[in-house]
């Protein structure tokens, strides 16, 4: 066996469940999970009918490319959201399908990294999980960026010394932040692309949740749009990965896309040729309806709003967290220990919260997640305030 499977920690759900094991909460509450990060909204109607009307598509071998209706789709939307310059963004060279950003991120890992040059990956702390398991399991080591109240919830670059960026192969980026919300400006964004091009790594910008943010005025920038603004039209360097779960209530459908420096894709491809993960036909023909319709995730955003503007107003009173910018999660600070707060909201009230060390690795100066829980408000509203009302009264509780 590769001796780095030993390297790997427990996922956080379980140790959320041994935390839980042997504690029994009030039957006549219904039982509330805001642990996990898998939408409920509705899944949009006419996507589930393009898979049924695309069912006999399972007949055939899907390219590992993917489809060029999927690949344009894809270019395309990229373009629009993120103002890109005119055909600068090749379907043919510059996009890849990926059955999820999680498969993707995975495997990506694998390709870039070099284990004999000792090898170092950059990650913010908190994170998901991939980004470190995936990074052991290709022979790196970690180095560990705290997003903290100090610093907006944004890994400050301009701390990292310099030889940390000499080590660095990869970067990981994640705006918006899981689990904090901070979206990173263009400016943070350029930042990282000058760095990356000072020491030479490369850039994974995990952008899952640009498509849900607060306000209809205001999108997440991304590392595509932050290259173009710069007049970098090859995206050196830099790559994009980007969901169909969030953005359109799909997570079991596992597609997303990566987008990017056409060179590295070029050899991801390859990569991905031996790895088997072709997208099916029928799924492709799904995520092509998909990111060509805008409506449904203008909905999707109006009901996160919704909930976000009621939970707000009744946790306001009892607790303090960052005002989101984008994604479905809050992070609000616990008033003791957050296993402890977890644990007893469990005991107390049925209601599920992560707690935030479990997503965190400790640093020079602490666990950035200590104290702190993951609420993800992806419950449909009147559950989410039932919830929000559960808390507020445990709160009160202590």
């Amino acid at each position: 066996m590769n001796p780095n499977l030993e390297l790997l920690h427990r996922y956080p759900f379980e140790r959320l469940a041994e935390l839980k094991a042997g504690t029994v909460p009030p039957a006549e509450l219904k039982p509330i999970s805001l642990s996990i990060g898998e939408p409920k909204h509705q899944s949009p109607q006419f996507v589930k009918q393009t898979l049924i009307d695309n069912i006999d598509q399972i007949a055939i071998y899907p390219t590992t490319k993917g489809g060029q209706p999927l690949r344009d789709a894809i270019a395309n939307w990229c373009q629009r959201r993120f103002g890109l310059a005119d055909a600068s963004l090749s379907a043919d060279h510059h996009v890849l399908p990926v059955n999820g950003t999680r498969e993707a991120l995975f495997a990506f890992t694998q390709a870039v990294i070099d284990p004999r040059q000792d090898a170092l990956v950059v990650s913010p702390n908190p994170f998901y999980q991939i980004y470190e398991g995936a990074a052991l399991l290709a022979g790196a080591q970690l180095h560990y960026l705290d997003s903290t109240p100090e610093n907006g919830f944004i890994s400050d670059l301009s701390t990292v010394p310099a030889d940390v960026w000499q080590r660095c192969q990869l970067l990981h980026l994640c705006t918006p932040g899981n689990p904090t919300g901070a979206v990173m400006s263009i400016k943070q964004l350029q930042q990282a692309i000058a760095l990356a091009d000072q020491y030479d790594f490369i850039i994974a910008s995990d952008e899952c949740y640009s498509e849900v943010y607060l306000d209809e005025q205001a999108p997440p920038p991304g590392i595509l749009q932050a290259c173009a603004e710069m007049g970098r039209n090859d995206y050196s360097r830099c790559v994009a990965f980007h969901s169909l779960s969030k953005r359109s209530n799909l997570p079991g459908l596992r597609s997303g896309f990566i987008a990017g420096d056409a060179a590295i894709l070029s050899q991801f491809l390859r990569y991905r040729t031996y790895h088997g993960c072709a997208m099916p036909t029928a799924v492709q023909a799904a995520s092509t309806a998909a990111w060509n319709d805008e409506s449904h995730v203008v909905d999707n955003r109006r009901q996160y709003r919704e909930k976000f503007a009621a939970v707000t107003e009744i946790l306001n009173e009892v607790l303090s967290f960052p005002e989101p910018q984008a994604s479905f999660y809050l992070w609000p600070q616990t008033p003791i220990d957050d296993t402890d707060f977890a644990l007893g909201l469990f005991a107390q009230q049925n209601v599920t919260l992560l707690p935030g060390r479990y997503l965190s690795r400790d640093s020079a100066t602490g666990n950035p997640g200590k104290n702190r829980v993951r609420m993800a408000l992806v419950a449909d509203t009147e559950e989410c305030i039932e919830a929000a009302l559960r808390i507020k009264r445990y709160v009160q509780s202590l």
